[in-house]
């Protein structure tokens, strides 16, 4: 059964992807709010779709969408990319370059505000993905990166922090929220079949501007793998 209902939402998935795809390229000619709304048309369509596996989610602490923050999101699955995309009111996400390769669904993410970093590029990727961030600043809307730079198995405990969350913190002068959350265990990486069950995300006490980088990245580590810990042992 399990089979069936994944192969039937992946095939779901696709469909509602590209249909919005096709249907939605005059966005390209139009303000950039529309490509972000349609980000967000797309996160509630593969909600609806999830709730054949079933998968629902359960959100628990403070997500202040009113306020202009950083978003420190643990990356376990797509799930966190298009469900808080809808669920933060449309953050600014910071995504790896390949995507805006992408036909169509590249373009769009590209017009919705993404911040594309090149992982091999070093140095020069910190300093593209600062100038933007500092532009997005000026627009009032918050950012959404994955600290660790790519989806982990919820068992990882080794893969590092990447230096891009404090660049951030540091460039923009804004509060990092930390997000901690098991979407791991219900939409796994590299295999198309999902489990059923109930996606907890929590959103952790917020890191205060001003902090030198080793005090940030040991509170923002800690915050995050203490939680995703938790989350570990009740669904164990």
């Amino acid at each position: 059964m399990k089979f069936f209902r994944s192969l039937l939402f992946l095939l779901l998935f696709y469909f509602f992807t590209l249909l919005l795809s096709v249907m939605c390229l005059p966005l390209l000619v139009l303000p950039d709010r529309f490509a972000s709304r349609l980000g967000v048309i797309w996160a509630r369509i593969v909600n609806l779709c999830l709730g054949i596996i079933p998968i629902s989610f359960l959100i628990t602490g403070e997500m202040r969408k009113s306020e202009q923050v950083i978003y420190a999101v643990k990356h376990q699955s797509a799930w966190e990319t298009l469900i808080l995309y809808w669920q933060l009111d449309k953050p600014v996400m910071v995504v790896k370059k390949e995507l805006l390769s992408i036909p169509i669904v590249g373009l769009l993410m590209k017009r919705a505000g993404c911040i594309a970093v090149d992982r091999n590029a070093g140095v020069s990727a910190l300093k593209k993905m600062k100038r933007e961030a500092a532009l997005t600043k000026k627009t009032g809307r918050s950012i959404l990166i994955f600290p660790q730079g790519t989806r982990v198995v919820p068992t990882d405990s080794t893969t590092p922090y990447q230096i891009g969350t404090f660049s951030l913190y540091q460039t923009l002068s804004l509060p990092v929220v930390p997000v901690a959350l098991d979407s791991g265990y219900y939409w796994p990486k590299k295999t198309f079949l999902k489990n059923a069950g109930i996606i907890e995300v929590i959103f952790l006490k917020p890191i205060k501007t001003g902090l030198p980088k080793e005090k940030f990245m040991s509170t923002l580590v800690n915050s995050i793998e203490e939680s995703c810990n938790k989350l570990k042992k009740e669904d164990n």
